[in-house]
């Protein structure tokens, strides 16, 4: 697959706060809004209380990863933020992986079965 496209003005993450819908998880925080394009963008935002920038960069890696592989499951259309919280940067790979699916469940975002549980 390609990479994904990203959202990267600060306007955009504003309006996903303000006007997206939200699901929050121990680790992580997803908002997501329709965009009118065929096409979904992600935003991550990992604060500096996640931790120093390697662990951040950790962190976003995972979450990045995390989103590749499940892309296809997404329905499209969306803006989709992740927000990662403090406990992100104790959080093995496979807790933020179930806390992402988990959210997105909540958020009606996937739409081709539970196929990763």
């Amino acid at each position: 697959m390609k990479a994904a496209v990203t959202l990267k003005r600060n306007h955009e993450f504003q309006r996903l706060y303000r006007k997206g819908k939200s699901a929050a998880a121990p680790t992580l925080a997803l908002y997501c809004r329709k965009n009118r394009q065929p096409e979904n963008r992600l935003g991550l935002t990992v604060g500096k209380k996640v931790g120093g920038a390697v662990t951040r960069n950790r962190v976003r890696r995972r979450l990045r990863e995390i989103y590749r592989l499940h892309q296809g499951e997404l329905r499209t259309g969306y803006d989709i933020v992740v927000v990662a919280r403090v406990k992100a940067a104790f959080a093995n790979y496979h807790q933020l992986e179930r806390h992402f699916l988990s959210a997105a469940d909540r958020l009606g975002l996937r739409d081709r079965g539970e196929s990763g549980q």
